[in-house]
């Protein structure tokens, strides 16, 4: 996979028919599949219809990696596998990939930015702009978690700040700090703003998405995640998933100065992420939630 669509070869589109109500659950497991994109066909639905969530692919996934992140994502949200009805291939050529893009994907707008991809005309004097090429569904600004670290960074984001993006995925969220640092004029240091990824190709649309963005230079992006090695970063944003943090819990902590934000975490996973949290002596930390997801802040004590 990588950030420029390829003209001269067919992608394939996994259909997955199944109750309303478990539509998002199945949405979450195509992304788990690594799909190139989603759509929902919700349009004049009702909850207790069924719905077509559709998967894009450049490559067939393994059936039976597919049934068992179906599986569990059904139980994740609580649903049984009978809330799926039908499973069903299409291949499609690369103008109906271009096509399905435009029609589904348009500008997400938060309080302090609108997320739009490259071809859509945005108009706007008060909210900052982040433009991206089509890639994974999670990089698309679309996603309730990505919301949710938009609006943290937009609160309590400040320009004079160093900034690690965990898990980057396409972009998105250094690509709004080093826009929001750009918008705020008082502050001409330039501290250092890094994203990591464990994938090789999300590093590359990355890369290509700041710069797009214009901020290709404002930005260090590096194949792999938070280690030892790393030093201090006054802000710290892992939108990743609870059985992801969890492990690396303790060097998010150690290296966030003043503010760290977990995020990709569901709100059923609330009460196991805060006791994880207290093990490390984080009482009350900041909770917000959108849809099944939340996030959760931690600010910090400095003495600077």
């Amino acid at each position: 996979m990588s950030g420029q669509i390829n003209a001269d070869k067919n992608w394939f589109a996994l259909k997955i028919t199944v109750d309303a109500k478990a539509s998002e659950a199945v949405e979450f497991a195509l992304n788990e599949l690594d799909a190139l994109g989603t759509e929902i066909n919700n349009l004049g639905a009702k909850q207790t219809e069924t719905l077509g969530v559709i998967g894009y692919f450049n490559e067939l996934p393994d059936r039976e990696k597919i049934e068992i992140e179906l599986n569990e994502a059904l139980r994740i949200y609580n649903f049984s596998p009978s809330v799926i009805c039908e499973t069903d291939w299409r291949v499609i050529e690369n103008t109906d990939w271009l096509v399905e893009w435009k029609k589904h994907w348009k500008p997400t707008e938060t309080e302090k930015f609108i997320i739009a991809p490259t071809w859509e005309t945005v108009e706007s004097a008060d909210k900052i702009v982040v433009r991206i090429e089509p890639s994974m569904a999670f990089g698309t600004g679309t996603h309730e978690t990505t919301r949710l670290c938009l609006k943290a960074i937009a609160e309590n984001y400040r320009g004079a700040m160093s900034f690690l993006d965990v898990g980057t995925g396409t972009g998105i969220l250094a690509i709004a700090a080093a826009k929001l640092r750009e918008s705020e004029a008082e502050h001409k240091a330039r501290s250092s703003i890094v994203g990591c990824d464990t994938d090789f190709d999300s590093i590359t649309i990355a890369e290509e998405n700041a710069a797009t963005n214009e901020v290709g230079g404002e930005i260090e992006f590096r194949v792999g995640s938070i280690s030892e090695k790393d030093s201090q970063y006054d802000f710290v944003c892992a939108n990743l998933t609870a059985d992801v943090i969890v492990p690396v819990l303790a060097l998010l902590l150690e290296k966030s100065k003043r503010v760290l934000i977990l995020s990709g975490i569901l709100k059923e996973q609330k009460d196991f992420i805060i006791a994880k949290l207290k093990d490390y002596g984080i009482e009350n930390p900041k909770i917000e939630s959108l849809g099944e997801w939340i996030s959760v802040l931690i600010e910090k004590q400095t003495n600077d």
